[in-house]
């Protein structure tokens, strides 16, 4: 089997990311954040770091940078119609990104139940509506497989949550 080699830039990207959240772990878990590495790094350092590329990558991912946060809400809605409009890197990596974070809720609430969604600020009619929303802005964007994985994970806590 030909496995291609992670890219000397990957690597550093890697490295950079797993000092950078040294010691972080994802909300409500023991997981450490750098299995979710874009979360809170710089986007000045990326920039210096990796060029002006990823950090526009990075930045089309993030729902704000403004402090304090505006409304979790007006956040989410707009980064719904941001993403339509995003490059088609911006969207294969939010994809990846929501795709990640979906896996971990479903895993979740598999374990914990509806004590899950007390972790998250949209609570879960918020959390539901805003990954049900991403997936069909997602679709509308393109059609690709990993949106089609996006919306059979959603679509699983849709189901469970309905189940109650």
């Amino acid at each position: 089997m030909n496995v291609p080699r992670l890219s000397r830039r990957f690597e550093d990207a890697l490295v950079f990311a797993a000092r950078l959240h040294a010691g972080d772990i994802r909300k409500g878990t023991s997981i450490p954040y750098l299995v979710h590495v874009l979360g809170t790094a710089s986007l000045a350092q990326i920039r210096e770091k990796f060029g002006n590329a990823v950090a526009e990558i990075v930045r089309g991912c993030t729902d704000t940078d403004e402090t304090p946060k505006p409304p979790w809400r007006a956040r989410k809605e707009a980064y719904v119609r941001h993403i339509q409009d995003a490059s088609a890197s911006i969207r294969l990596v939010s994809t990846s990104d929501k795709l990640h974070n979906a896996r971990a809720i479903l895993s979740d609430y598999r374990v914990v139940g509806e004590a899950l969604w007390s972790r998250f600020k949209g609570g879960k009619e918020g959390t539901l509506w805003y990954y049900r929303t991403l997936v069909d802005a997602f679709y509308k964007a393109g059609n690709t497989p990993l949106v089609e994985e996006l919306d059979r994970v959603v679509s699983e806590v849709e189901r469970l949550e309905a189940r109650g």
